[in-house]
Formats: C-alpha cells, structure tokens, sequence
C-alpha cells in the first residue's frame, strides 16, 4: 500500500513546534517537538516515539505511538505515556490530511489530533484533549523533516542550530 504521507507512513525523524493551551493556568506555552517513526513490524505496525519539551516546563513528555490495522483510509492507533497509560483509538487519513481520536475509553481521556499537509511536504496540526477532572490542553502547531547535516548525515536539531547563530 503506498501512501501520500510521509509522517507516520514512512520511518523518518521530524520536528515541529507550536503553542500549547491549558484551561487550568490560562496561559500560552511554546513548546517544541520531535518524532521519531519506524520501520513497520513484519505485521506492518508502526511504532513511533514523540517528545515534547513545553516552555517553563522542566520535564520531557514522552508518548509513544503505535499504528497498526491500515486500510484504504483508516487505521489504529494505541498511545502511551506516564501520565495516562495506554488509550486505543482510531484514525482516517485521505491525500491532504491524517487524524486520530481517542474516546470512550476506561481512562477517562478523550481528544483528537489532525495532521493537514501542506505544500512544502510539512504538516500543520491541532490537537485537543480533556481528563475526567476537566483539564483541558489544546495545541497548534507545524511539523516538517529537519534538514540533513552532509557531514554526518544526521538530521539537524534546529535547538542546537539556533543556539549557534546567537554566538
């Protein structure tokens, strides 16, 4: 099966940034993210990693993502993380955009993410979710493939690349 994305479809590492949105401080938060996709499985599950570092926040968020059962335009997808477990859920995708939710589920934890590709190959996303106590994350953001360093072949942290240019 071949597909229009790359993010999740391919094993590639990307970046992003973006805002993050909490109903119980009331503010705004920067945060910065990076994927990193694998290889399918002999069954075809793709397992992914994302961290997000939050402005003001000391501690890495780590999910981890599995997406398995694809067909023509949906698929599975199961999230784990420290704060919540793991949660199943169910995804769509069609040529300009890939989206997942995750509901009525024993966790109390609902929400969605959508991913709208865009011309340069990268994605814009948005993503909401609530907990049984009413805490409430909104975040927007964009992704897209770091570029690749020649000397090593790495892609580049864009952090670091920054942190460079200011010297």
């Amino acid at each position: 099966m071949k597909f229009k994305h790359f993010f999740i479809f391919e094993p590639k590492a990307w970046v992003g940034e973006g805002i993050i949105t909490l109903n119980m401080v009331e503010e705004r938060l920067n945060f910065f993210t990076k994927w990193a996709v694998k290889e399918p499985d002999f069954a075809g599950k793709i397992i992914s990693v994302q961290e997000l570092q939050i402005s003001g926040i000391s501690e890495n968020m780590r999910n981890e993502l599995t997406f398995f059962d694809f067909t023509d335009d949906k698929f599975s997808v199961e999230m784990e993380n420290l704060n919540i477990g793991r949660v199943v859920g169910a995804g769509v995708f069609d040529d300009k955009m890939i989206a997942w939710e995750f509901r009525e589920n024993d966790l109390s934890f609902e929400g969605y993410e959508t991913y709208h590709l865009q011309k340069d190959g990268g994605y814009l996303m948005h993503a909401e979710y609530v907990t049984s106590d009413q805490f409430r994350t909104q975040i927007d953001g964009k992704l897209w493939i770091p570029p690749v360093d020649k000397s090593n072949d790495e892609p580049k942290d864009q952090e670091n690349e920054e942190d460079e240019q200011e010297e």
